[in-house]
């Protein structure tokens, strides 16, 4: 990935996570503008390529977090922020992000429930949830502390995890072909 793209994903993670650390919450002007941003500097980089791989990595993204956010395991922002990655790193390295970040989410969680004494729940959690998951039912309907929206439930602000993921795969892309 050249510079020109690699500079703005940087930004965009760590604004987004120094946001959702401080309010819990990622803003829409932040994640429009890293699409917006993606999209052009694609554009102008490798033409109707870059614009087409842009779109295809936004795309992509929606795809695979809506469901969470439907799910109520995710907020919309780190939907939309997911989004803006993808229109700046294509869909191929798009996967290398969200694989990161789901391995750095999963660490980060687990942390955080262990620190605050509450890991044990959270282990239970994740078997409900796959539970409820296998029988194509809402976990959220039935368990209200897997409700991302709810004021019991545990929550970390994935934007930090996203921010993490991303830098993971920057780290990392050199050394995986």
């Amino acid at each position: 990935m050249p510079a020109a793209l690699t500079l703005p994903l940087i930004a965009l993670v760590l604004a987004a996570a120094i946001y959702d650390l401080r309010f819990r919450r990622i803003p829409n002007t932040l994640t429009l503008s890293g699409a917006l941003l993606g999209v052009t500097l694609n554009t102008v980089l490798f033409g109707q390529e870059g614009f087409a791989a842009a779109w295809f990595g936004f795309f992509l993204a929606l795809a695979l977090y809506i469901p969470l956010y439907l799910l109520r395991a995710m907020g919309a922002g780190d939907v939309k922020l997911m989004a803006a990655i993808g229109s700046i790193v294509g869909p191929q390295n798009w996967l290398g992000v969200f694989l990161c970040t789901a391995l750095i989410g999963a660490v980060l969680g687990f942390a955080v429930a262990a620190n605050k004494g509450r890991l044990h729940r959270t282990l239970l959690n994740v078997a409900v949830l796959a539970g409820e998951l296998i029988h194509l039912r809402r976990p959220a309907d039935q368990y209200g502390d897997l409700d991302v929206r709810n004021s019991r439930s545990m929550r970390m602000p994935h934007g930090l995890a996203i921010a993490a993921g991303s830098l993971a795969f920057l780290a990392l892309k050199p050394f995986v072909h």
